[in-house]
């Protein structure tokens, strides 16, 4: 699938480790050589600015942006670069782009096209192929394997092809949001939004709590030592129609959330839908089904506890 909207960021200078660990909330100084990270990136007050990926490759560190989060982001980070010695220089989507891989025989694919298989998620290998230089990481999913591959964009027709001579099946964009929602992995500028506390988002593989000082973690910090946030991001099965996102949820007829994502998975004999919704924590604790309308039918959401087997 086209994954053309992802942008690099290569991160240079002598204090790069150092400013960038300061600047996100997952480790940078501990990432293993071909390792990465998800992070969150917040303002002074804790709130959510954005989202991006960290890899190391050797002594290089690069940063994996959302296209509609690119200038913001980098803007972002830009006003923080005061007396260190950093530069932030962007890979054009002129010259590289991307395309991704998923599924349970995602690996097998990549072997038969006689590509490396990052052991591990979250790790990353370079390779020469048929001329090209390309990049492979190995992402985070819940239900099934992701990789991303990394390819000049003079390149891209030849990996395509090949990627479907392989047994990887193209799929558009509605099939890629069906199986996000499905996973329970949250878009930014959808399920998760700038005001929002990065506890309030359940997305706690983004967090790192003894990595030292970074823009936001005294907040952070104060909710993990604290208490609780009042609200969390909750993946949930509907038993009926899809919604319209911002739906409310209710408990006994009382607003205790609303429904973000949503979306239909036709499977083996049966379809299943599912959501993401941020859910009140009195809500969760009674742990009852949830009330939804969609159009003039009413149904109910469940709380599921971990990504369904699909």
């Amino acid at each position: 699938h086209d994954l053309g909207w992802m942008r690099r960021v290569n991160v240079r200078g002598e204090d790069r480790v150092r400013w960038l660990s300061g600047m996100v909330t997952n480790t940078v100084n501990d990432l293993p050589n071909n390792g990465g990270a998800w992070n969150l990136v917040l303002n002074a007050q804790g709130r959510i600015q954005g989202d991006l990926t960290v890899w190391r490759d050797g002594d290089a560190i690069d940063l994996l942006i959302a296209a509609d989060q690119y200038e913001k982001l980098v803007a972002h980070l830009d006003r923080f670069i005061i007396m260190d010695d950093v530069e932030l220089v962007g890979q054009g989507s002129t010259t590289e782009t991307f395309v991704g891989l998923i599924g349970p025989q995602a690996g097998e694919v990549l072997t038969r096209m006689g590509l490396p298989v990052p052991a591990a998620p979250m790790t990353v290998e370079r390779v020469e192929w048929n001329g090209l230089d390309l990049r492979i990481y190995h992402g985070y999913g819940t239900v099934a394997e992701h990789f991303e591959i990394g390819t000049p964009v003079a390149g891209l027709t030849l990996l395509w092809r090949a990627l479907s001579t392989a047994g990887a099946m193209p799929v558009g964009a509605d099939s890629l949001e069906a199986f996000r929602v499905a996973e329970g992995t949250p878009l930014y500028g959808v399920d998760i939004a700038e005001r929002d506390l990065p506890q309030e988002t359940s997305q706690m593989r983004a967090l790192h709590f003894s990595k030292g000082c970074y823009l936001g973690q005294e907040i952070v910090e104060r909710i993990r030592s604290r208490g609780n946030v009042h609200r969390h991001l909750r993946q949930l099965e509907l038993d009926g129609p899809l919604p319209k996102l911002g739906s409310e949820l209710l408990l006994e007829g009382a607003p205790v959330g609303t429904i973000t994502s949503a979306a239909e998975l036709p499977l083996s004999g049966s379809t299943r839908r599912f959501a993401l919704g941020i859910v009140r924590a009195e809500a969760e604790v009674k742990n009852q089904p949830l009330n939804y309308a969609a159009g003039s039918n009413a149904a109910t959401a469940r709380i599921l506890p971990a990504p369904p087997a699909l």
